[in-house]
């Protein structure tokens, strides 16, 4: 077994029905892979649809009762059940690209070093603007024949883009190239994913959890890339994008107030949130400042004899 796919779910079953139509026809060999659907508590038809895909997938479904957002809890509870090498965590409602899985997989293989892989998602907007429009470009059924279409005319890129415009694809010298390990494409060993403790469960709303294990893996030594040929089409559904800012802000405090870095403090001060800086540039701004390097800066605190969050 070479790969898990962990996908969260809750109350989506026709996005997830979309999702797991993408991997039945990806080029690596369903016995190299399974799919681990991970139910934060779903009433309604999810754990049936799951079970129609059995025969044409190699997938398990689990269930945790309702308790309010658990988001971080469903995927750990897929990455502790794992038995594949590497786990690509995607999220309910992301169309797979024929070779997503194989493309993440030839990162690893390629790589003498743990990787943190990003993915990239077409269609992958903040709000709903244009929802309709994706819709009907969208063809559910053909991911490769969307994702070929939307990358000829350049139609809804990523909506990192502008990262990636900024920085490059090669972004693992930057000093902090986990702002953009967001959990709708991404992979990473299943070994260490274990070891620095998965996702942490006290994330209980929107936002954060992802960048916050980003975060770590960056901490044990994982380098981070961009694999475009890891690509996959996000189905537009509805957001509330002024609920989703106001809870992204408080998970940001809490990360502040856990690891209590400088760096990590900049995120106290990200437009849309609470401050005015923008997200996509903070690498410059840690460079402007010449703030430490997390790992730099605890140690010199240690020394000092000075104790962190």
């Amino acid at each position: 077994m070479k790969c898990s796919v962990v996908i969260p779910t809750y109350n989506r079953v026709e996005l997830l029905r979309h999702t797991l139509n993408s991997l039945v026809w990806q080029s690596l060999p369903k016995e190299q892979f399974e799919v681990l659907v991970a139910d934060d508590g779903s009433d309604d038809s999810t754990a049936e649809m799951v079970e129609s895909f059995r025969g044409r997938l190699n997938v398990r479904y689990f269930f945790q009762e309702r308790d309010g957002f658990q988001v971080a809890k469903a995927r750990n509870l897929g990455i502790s059940h794992a038995e594949g090498e590497v786990c690509v965590m995607l999220d309910c409602g992301v169309l797979a690209h024929s070779e997503l899985l194989r493309a993440h997989l030839d990162s690893h293989d390629a790589s003498d070093v743990p990787l943190a892989v990003c993915g990239y998602v077409y269609c992958f907007h903040v709000n709903n603007d244009f929802a309709k429009l994706m819709d009907q470009v969208i063809d559910y059924d053909d991911p490769d024949l969307t994702v070929a279409k939307l990358k000829a005319r350049k139609l809804w890129l990523d909506v990192r883009e502008t990262f990636y415009g900024r920085y490059g694809d090669d972004i693992g010298d930057l000093p902090a190239p986990w702002l953009n390990f967001w959990t709708c494409n991404v992979s990473a060993r299943t070994e260490q994913l274990r070891s620095i403790g998965m996702f942490d469960e006290a994330f209980r709303s929107w936002g954060g959890e992802d960048i916050d294990l980003g975060y770590r893996l960056h901490r044990d030594g994982a380098r981070f890339m961009v694999n475009r040929e890891a690509a996959g089409v996000h189905c537009p559904h509805e957001k509330d994008f002024d609920s989703n800012i106001a809870q992204v802000s408080e998970n940001y405090k809490y990360m502040a107030e856990k690891y209590g870095t400088p760096i990590i403090q900049l995120l106290l001060d990200v437009g849309d949130a609470v401050g005015n800086l923008d997200f996509f540039k903070l690498n410059d701004v840690i460079r402007e400042r010449g703030l430490p390097r997390c790992a730099d800066y605890l140690a010199e605190r240690e020394a000092a004899g000075q104790t962190t969050p």
